[in-house]
């Protein structure tokens, strides 16, 4: 069978909903700064009660939707495999799959509501999350699109995923899918929260991987070290490649043996959301199509560091121009 697809995705079908607080607020919400939780329908209802007259920013997300909304925003070609609720949020969220040319494989449910991330970003630019799961929730292997993955190049998925019991099943089995159809596996550890919560399944995961992303703390966490030059050691016991971020010190790439340092681009951080996501898509451009992993590293530095710098997971430049200068370069 022909493939169709650079790379299929499954994670989280989310709606990002984005707000600029203080930190006096986050007190009146008993919120610890930088904190992902996993949060009730109930609390994120009563969550947005008490948001409801700032400013809000919708979009469709999800941390792996975020990295294939940039990969094909750059040109690459992909399919992502999700839970949406039969309402009004899941059907943006569709019509904006289409809109930006992924093939969207959805199951629309009506149990739950299409899930929700209240992303809350406080002026020193960290944000504080709290994410109710709704329908995308509810993964589970009967939900897998096995088509789209053997139709692809490579299956992306995040390690959000791993905090429901079901929905880890799903992606097991989705790997087992993608290994036995020479189809390649990428994981992003996605949080703290999961490598330190969920890191046995996390590990069987990482060991059928082809390549995984983390950022530093993410990498000492999952390797149970005390530094970063520990941890990528240890990282290198795991997994044939793998890329970590280091912040405003840059990054550094274990591909083919070697370690490839990138430095950080100076800006000046405004909200850190979807960073992580946005330099996973510069890097799988990269790798997909062949580029020199520098020039990837490069571009996956360049357009994270654009994405601190504004408001919002979606980098607001044009993508295509972005990829050009950085492979001419």
């Amino acid at each position: 069978m022909s493939k169709k697809l650079e790379i299929c995705g499954i994670g989280n079908g989310l709606i990002d909903l984005q707000y600029e607080v203080t930190d006096k607020d986050l007190e009146k919400l008993n919120l610890k700064k930088s904190q992902m939780k996993i949060v009730s329908e109930a609390e994120q209802k009563q969550l947005l009660e008490y948001l409801k007259d700032k400013t809000c920013h919708i979009s469709s997300g999800g941390s792996a939707a975020n990295t294939l909304i940039a990969f094909s925003k750059f040109g690459g070609v992909a399919g992502y495999k999700t839970v949406l609720g039969k309402d009004e949020f899941g059907d943006f969220y569709s019509k904006e799959f289409k809109e930006i040319g992924i093939e969207l494989s959805a199951n629309f449910i009506d149990e739950y509501p299409t899930g929700t991330c209240v992303v809350l970003i406080t002026p020193d630019s960290e944000r504080t999350m709290n994410t109710c799961l709704g329908a995308t929730g509810q993964f589970n292997a009967n939900h897998i699109d096995e088509n789209l993955i053997i139709r692809s190049n490579w299956l992306y998925t995040e390690g959000y995923k791993l905090s429901s019991e079901k929905s880890a099943e799903a992606v097991i089995k989705s790997i087992e899918i993608a290994k036995k159809n020479y189809v390649k596996v990428a994981v992003t550890f996605s949080d703290v929260f999961i490598t330190e919560n969920f890191r046995s399944v996390l590990e069987l995961i990482v060991k059928k991987s082809d390549f995984i992303f983390c950022n530093e703390q993410e990498a000492i966490s999952f390797t149970q070290t005390s530094n970063i030059d520990e941890a990528v050691q240890e990282l290198k016991r795991f997994v044939p490649n793998f890329a970590v971020t280091l912040g405003s010190k840059g990054s550094l790439i274990y591909w083919n043996n070697n370690i490839i340092k990138i430095p950080a681009i100076e800006v000046k951080a405004i909200d850190t959301t979807g960073a992580g996501d946005m330099f996973a898509a510069g890097i799988l451009y990269g790798i997909v199509k062949g580029l020199d992993i520098e020039k990837a590293g490069k571009l996956a530095a360049y357009s994270a560091g654009k994405v601190v710098s504004q408001f919002g997971a979606r980098l607001n430049e044009d993508h295509i121009e972005i990829k050009n200068m950085i492979i001419n370069s």
